[in-house]
């Protein structure tokens, strides 16, 4: 189970990653979330846990073979899961989905109803507890398609989904999805007309 990120040179939190200037690498590889609390029902056996933290998401950017000159780079990639919206990124959807019970923020429509998203407050509640709870490394990589897809194979990923269908809670955690969107879809839209973002 040694990979390069058993023993990651970095583990940095929210603030330090959106703080400025960020530490994150403007480059293409793969990046790693490590976790101090885990989401209710989640299945660590497997999982790789450096220093108490559980390593339970990786990405890559970019994540498919073709697009080397893809523009967006790691440091985009990382400070979008810890400050974007859930519609944007499946790393914070599925943690959202994962912490509704605990948030009271389930997924639900908003604006315009064309989006997606824990609502404003529901974006912040999960900003603060990623912020406590949410550690990243990242290794840059010429090829991170290649390195993820070894990563899936090497150690268990539990909240990753799209290339890990080998891992038994992928499945799960995609019916999961499912479920909150269709929830989604026919709770009342919301209305945010002070928006965060």
């Amino acid at each position: 189970m040694d990979t390069v990120f058993s023993n990651p040179d970095h583990l940095c939190s929210r603030a330090e990653v959106l703080s400025n200037p960020c530490p994150v690498a403007r480059a293409h590889g793969v990046y790693a979330f490590f976790f101090k609390e885990i989401p209710q029902g989640v299945p660590v056996e497997g999982c790789l846990i450096h220093e108490g933290l559980t390593m339970l998401y990786i990405g890559s950017s970019p994540d498919k073979k073709g697009l080397a000159n893809a523009s967006q780079t790691l440091q985009q990639r990382v400070r979008y899961h810890f400050n974007g919206k859930a519609d944007g990124s499946t790393l914070r959807r599925s943690l959202g989905i994962l912490l509704a019970k605990q948030s009271g923020f389930p997924l639900r429509m908003v604006g315009s109803g064309k989006k997606m998203t824990l609502t404003r407050k529901g974006e912040e509640w999960l900003d603060q507890w990623m912020q406590e709870n949410t550690f990243v490394s990242w290794v840059e990589h010429d090829k991170p398609w290649d390195l993820e897809n070894e990563l899936f194979h090497a150690i268990s990923l539990p909240l990753n989904i799209q290339g890990n269908k080998h891992n038994p809670f992928a499945a799960e955690l995609a019916r999961i999805r499912t479920e909150a969107i269709a929830n989604a879809k026919y709770a009342p839209v919301v209305d945010e007309s002070e928006s965060r973002f």
